[in-house]
């Protein structure tokens, strides 16, 4: 029987509901040191996640992401001089989170990494079946959980 995820899992998790202002968000990344919040609503189900990458896609000049080579850039001068729009700050959480992703806490910690890397992840909400938010893992946790068990478990490092 595989390892479950809820093995590895981090049960105190940082997240925010959809109407909470952006503003209050960025202070929550900032605060807690988080890459990534998972979106609740009023029952604990996950709805959304908003990830600390999406929320600096608002400020970063739109030509940023059009640069194939930024090695010849050495300094953006006054575009560093970052001013954040007030009617940004006060959108909901719901105008920039995407879709879950997530898995129930019974997956196998196998699986769970495949998630992360398929979905270039840091961080993996784990979910009840009823999709109630129980946790989150990162690749770190789920990582080092399954390397742990190869000294014991069934498991033996490729040669």
């Amino acid at each position: 029987m595989p390892v479950p995820i809820s093995s590895c899992m981090k049960r105190n998790v940082v997240c925010v509901k959809s109407q909470t202002p952006l503003s209050e968000a960025a202070k929550l990344l900032v605060q807690k040191h988080v890459g990534m919040l998972p979106v609740i609503d009023e029952e604990n189900k996950l709805v959304g996640m908003l990830s600390l990458a999406e929320m600096l896609e608002l400020f970063l000049p739109a030509f940023v992401r059009l640069m194939d080579n930024v090695d010849f850039v050495h300094d953006f001068g006054a575009l560093e001089e970052v001013r954040i729009d007030p009617a940004v700050r006060r959108k909901p959480v719901s105008a920039v989170m995407h879709e879950p992703v997530s898995v129930e806490e019974t997956t196998g910690l196998i699986r769970a990494y495949t998630i992360l890397l398929k979905h270039e992840m840091h961080d993996l909400p784990i979910v009840k079946p009823d999709g109630t938010l129980v946790g989150i893992a990162s690749r770190v946790d789920v990582g080092t959980a399954f390397l742990s068990g190869w000294e014991t478990g069934p498991l033996t490092p490729p040669e």
